[in-house]
């Protein structure tokens, strides 16, 4: 029963269109994935606490080469490239008809970290929709670093400009003010803590052995896109990766598998193929399999009984499972979002040595009793911090819904775990 004032038994509620920015259906970066995925299960949530149905037409870059994960009869998605992204071009059309766009940024890419085509990409397209005069919401994300002077104040205009700002974390907020932004920024948290996955079965009676899980970023491995140490590293992050299996390989009841999280065609970015050339120097190790989904993944890694990290997402999905986690950082996006929620043990690349990384991976080892009792807490912070999310965008749905198109059918997403 539709109980919406103006609407009646038999009126068939509301349905909210939402573009979904710099998210992706196949990402083989499977961070990206789990934002999408998680992003429309909390805006289903929403919407159907509001009393409305829901579409969502997906607006980001496409692998050819990956299978979709984010498959749903009111999911629809658009790839976009140069040719879509003209004006009067799909992209521009696709907006047109959404009631609002939420921009997510691909969580990080909102930057120049990652070079000037990719910062223009998701300044151009903010632009557009804001051209087409369409709500913008920037949702949880990391804002900056911004390097460059000219590309700190595109960004700050962009801010400035959209209808509503979340960070997730404090750093990002402080940042936006360095950079002249005052507007009102809310501080969440990474909507990933809400990637659905299945749980794993209780070990039946005492483990033989502890099992490592160790994530081997391609990116930092290879030295970034320009492979010359592109994020300005302070540790030899292979030397690093050789010692780490080294340590392990000396504790007996020790089992260390190797979890690839961006599984692309492009070498630069392969964590499988880094994991299996990684996997042929120290035959004792194990590589996880090519996941087929973020929540595969994130139910494989709620399996092991400690982690080390160097892509984000797999580290979040460690913490948010309760394993202790060792997050490798390379930016400080790691920091803001770990430091938020009371997690700590964060080796920042930047600033440490390798020896120095390497004690420190050891000591959090050692502690993993503790860190599990700590990635608990942060877990269920961040899902109070996440309803200070939910509780924003509901209310600028709220005054957004009367007069939209009726919902053709009911429609659930049922997405790929």
């Amino acid at each position: 029963m539709n109980t919406r004032p103006g609407l009646s038994d038999t009126e068939p509620a509301p349905c909210l269109r939402i573009g979904l920015l710099w998210h992706s259906v196949n990402s083989p970066n499977l961070g990206v994935g789990a934002l999408t995925i998680s992003n429309i299960a909390i805006m289903e949530k929403v919407a159907n606490e509001l009393g409305v149905s829901v579409e969502f037409i997906v607006l980001g870059w496409m692998d050819k080469s990956f299978p979709v994960y984010v498959q749903a009869p009111n999911v629809r998605a658009l790839a976009l490239n140069g040719r879509a992204c003209k004006p009067g071009g799909a992209f521009s059309a696709a907006v047109g008809d959404c009631d609002l766009v939420l921009d997510i940024g691909a969580g990080d890419s909102f930057a120049d970290i990652y070079g000037w085509r990719r910062f223009l990409y998701l300044a151009y397209t903010k632009w557009l929709v804001k051209r087409a005069g369409r709500p913008l919401v920037l949702s949880p994300q990391t804002l900056g670093p911004f390097k460059n002077r000219l590309a700190r104040a595109i960004a700050a205009f962009l801010i400035r400009r959209s209808d509503l700002v979340f960070a997730r974390d404090r750093m990002s907020v402080d940042y936006a003010r360095d950079i002249g932004v005052s507007r009102k920024i809310i501080e969440t948290t990474d909507v990933a803590f809400r990637l659905p996955y299945e749980k794993p079965s209780p070990w039946p009676g005492p483990k033989e052995k502890t099992v490592v899980g160790i994530n081997i970023s391609a990116l930092l491995y290879q030295g970034g896109y320009t492979r010359d140490n592109m994020f300005q590293l302070s540790i030899d992050f292979p030397a690093l990766m050789d010692r780490l299996l080294d340590y392990f390989a000396g504790i007996p009841d020790c089992e260390v598998v190797l979890v690839p999280h961006v599984l692309s065609h492009r070498a630069v970015e392969d964590d499988l193929s880094v994991c299996q050339q990684v996997q042929r120097a120290h035959p004792g190790v194990s590589v996880a399999p090519a996941f087929r989904s973020p929540s595969e993944a994130k139910s494989f890694i709620a399996g092991l009984d400690f982690f080390i990290g160097a892509r984000m997402h797999a580290c979040i999905a460690a913490l948010s499972t309760g394993v202790p986690v060792a997050p490798l950082a390379y930016s400080r996006k790691f920091m803001g979002l770990f430091y938020a929620l009371d997690y700590r043990d964060v080796i920042d690349c930047a600033a440490e040595t390798t020896e120095s990384a390497l004690e420190a991976v050891t000591l959090a080892f050692g502690r993993r009793d503790e860190l599990a009792r700590m990635a608990r807490h942060s877990a269920a912070l961040a899902q109070d911090r996440l309803g200070i999310y939910e509780d924003g965008i509901k209310d600028f749905l709220a005054s957004r819904i009367p007069n939209r198109r009726p919902a053709p059918v009911a429609a659930k997403s049922r997405l790929s775990a």
